[in-house]
């Protein structure tokens, strides 16, 4: 998202943009982005372009007060910029992947606790599950009352009914970690250098995951990808 007298990636030269943290997948994204049009930045904020790792509500603040020309976020932050803020979109991240298809948040447990709780792990996994499931059964009317309540209960306060609308529309939820993107993240992240090379084979363990979507009507095995077990 930029400023409208942004137009094309060359009039980015010199400009502040904002991310939501060094090194996430935001930021990654917009360093290896930049750096395919030929800018240099480094993660203290200097070269080409200026970027800003900062806070979503912050970024939201300083882009009103002209503060920033840009930023590169996720939903519903993308959509707050847009329909509250005046941006515009110069580029949609999903046209920078084979399919469209990206991650941009991964349901994660740690390797010692898996180990020695399956129980658990297999009881969030089903809820996880099933929470996705609902997401792409609802109607939107009804995933807008119920996104909002709990953002009321836990921020205080509840998104406008246009904002919920673009965000939904923006995103695809999956319990697929989509393991054959992670070669690229890994690569786009050493290209930004906010990543070091590394070995990501054994990454991933979708075994506890694949029992319970085997115990799902409409569950199919997840692969994946060489990086782990299934």
């Amino acid at each position: 998202m930029v400023k409208p007298d942004i137009t094309t990636a060359a009039d980015l030269k010199g400009k502040k943009l904002a991310t939501p943290q060094l090194g996430g997948t935001q930021d990654v994204a917009l360093r290896a982005w930049l750096g395919k049009q030929g800018y240099r930045t480094t993660t203290d904020g200097g070269g080409d372009v200026a970027i800003n790792p900062t806070e979503n509500a912050q970024t939201l603040k300083l882009f009103q007060d002209g503060k920033l020309d840009g930023a590169w976020l996720p939903e519903p932050w993308a959509s707050r910029l847009v329909l509250q803020a005046g941006a515009k979109v110069l580029v949609d991240e999903k046209d920078l992947w084979e399919k469209g298809e990206f991650i941009t948040t991964v349901l994660i447990v740690n390797k010692k606790f898996a180990a020695e709780h399956p129980d658990t792990v297999k009881a969030l996994l089903k809820g996880h599950v099933e929470s996705v499931d609902w997401l792409n059964a609802a109607p939107d009317a009804e995933k807008s009352t119920v996104l909002n309540a709990a953002l009321k209960e836990s921020a205080g306060a509840a998104l406008p009914a246009d904002v919920i609308d673009r965000s939904l529309k923006n995103i695809v939820y999956t319990v697929d970690p989509l393991a054959g993107t992670y070669q690229k993240l890994l690569q786009d992240g050493v290209d930004a250098g906010t990543t070091q090379q590394a070995d990501i084979k054994g990454i991933f363990d979708l075994t506890a995951l694949n029992s319970v979507l085997s115990e799902s009507p409409a569950g199919s095995k997840i692969s994946a990808q060489g990086l782990g077990k299934e």
